[in-house]
């Protein structure tokens, strides 16, 4: 057989090239768990999958035990990023004792954060979020599972304000002036004004005090309000871009600013919103005066937009943007709002009575990782889950809750 031309030769070495890399590739893999390939490519024409299905099936003497499952994940180490911060969140203080002119038995600080929350141990928050308790100054519609709460108090503010207290643990009070609303009773601020006063005179916690969204009447009531909590350092919720245009924002902010209260701005999900508020605040209250609500939206209805806006505004304000370093509230009582929270729905969801809770758990703890700093709430259950969680989150080496591993799979 005449010999071999060179092209031929060399076809011949490749191929012998070939057959030996695949024993070296095989060995040199032999007892690794793992492969980390860096500026890695490979090109591919036809392309065979081995799927093994057995410890017999192991190809080219490779030892079985390389396709037995995995008896655990691969162990990591979270090691979090060290970053700098330029700014921080100001610090608002709500409620004024006997020696700061008011009648409060201790007064409560928020904000102060200059760190995102809940990332590193070496940055805890300067101060622990607050959870205030609703109450309405008249009877409301509450589904069932928040009625049977209230049901012995709902005709009166402040034993209401009182239960709260003492019984749930309510850090704060918020006080939901509704029958102000001119399209239901259209109560005088004066008559608002008692129901404040008999709230004061129940508990000793301070107060956030909510109007009905009508900005004329809001604004009178606030201005009457602030009057008669005069000292108190109570939050006025809320004064609102529309304000404005009726020109009450600076009435309301003028009587928060003359007789020691703070106000909060709400906006509806819009930064650029927020901080023109935030700037127009400025021109009557000092920063520390001013506590953003940038809107909570129930779960399934937004709630990850909500929370994508305030962890927006908290690392813009960390990163130094002064007009939203602003601390901020959620009123996670909207959790309510939602039907699958309340409707009787228990073959699908589940009983309402650990629904409700849970919806309104969920929006809580959800915005608290963005950065929250007080918390609207209703269901005492969610309250004390969500102490009983930020606990965790503050213990170094916190145990795992039993079962927690499994909660993909777990079924009500």
């Amino acid at each position: 057989m005449a010999g071999r031309t060179a092209r031929e030769g060399e076809k011949l070495q490749e191929a012998t090239q070939e057959q030996d890399a695949v024993p070296r590739l095989l060995a040199m893999l032999s007892g690794k768990e793992r492969l980390e390939l860096e500026n890695f490519s490979m090109e591919i024409g036809d392309l065979e999958l081995w799927i093994p299905t057995g410890p017999a099936a192991a190809p080219h003497g490779l030892a079985a035990t390389a396709y037995q499952k995995p008896a655990s994940l691969f162990p990591e180490i979270f090691i979090p990023p060290k970053e700098e911060f330029v700014g921080r969140i100001r610090e608002v203080r709500l409620g004024a004792t006997k020696s700061a002119g008011g009648s409060r038995g201790s007064t409560l600080v928020i904000g102060g954060s200059d760190y995102p929350p809940f990332v590193s141990a070496e940055h805890p928050a300067a101060h622990p979020p607050i959870f205030a308790l609703d109450v309405f100054d008249m009877e409301v519609p509450l589904p069932k599972v928040l009625m049977e709460n209230v049901k012995d108090v709902i005709s009166d503010p402040a034993e209401w304000a009182r239960m709260n207290v003492t019984k749930y643990g309510a850090d704060m009070i918020t006080v939901h002036l509704m029958s102000t609303d001119p399209l239901i009773r259209d109560a005088s601020p004066e008559a608002a004004a008692r129901t404040v006063e008999e709230v004061l005179q129940a508990v000793d916690v301070p107060l956030i005090i909510g109007g009905c969204g009508d900005p004329r009447k809001d604004a009178q009531v606030f201005c009457k309000v602030a009057e008669i909590a005069d000292g108190e350092r109570v939050l006025l919720n809320s004064v609102t871009l529309g304000m404005t245009e009726t020109k009450t924002l600076d009435v309301v902010a003028r009587a928060a600013k003359e007789h020691g209260h703070a106000v909060l701005g709400f906006t509806g999900l819009e930064l650029n919103k927020a901080k023109e508020l935030n700037r127009r605040l400025y021109e009557y209250l000092p920063p520390e005066d001013i506590v953003m609500d940038l809107t909570t939206v129930a779960l399934g209805y937004g709630l990850e937009y909500s929370f994508t806006i305030h962890e927006r505004a908290r690392h813009a304000a960390l990163m130094g943007d002064t007009e939203l370093q602003q601390p901020t509230i959620s009123a996670s009582t909207n959790a309510w709002a939602a039907r699958e929270a309340w409707m009787k729905m228990d073959k699908k969801y589940g009983s309402r009575g650990l629904r409700g809770p849970l919806w309104e758990t969920i929006n809580a703890l959800t915005l608290l990782l963005a950065g929250v700093d007080i918390f609207m709430m209703m269901h005492p259950a969610a309250i004390r889950t969500c102490k009983d969680t930020i606990r965790m989150f503050a213990e170094k080496d916190a145990p795992v809750p039993d079962g927690i591993a499994r909660w993909a799979t777990m079924k009500i």
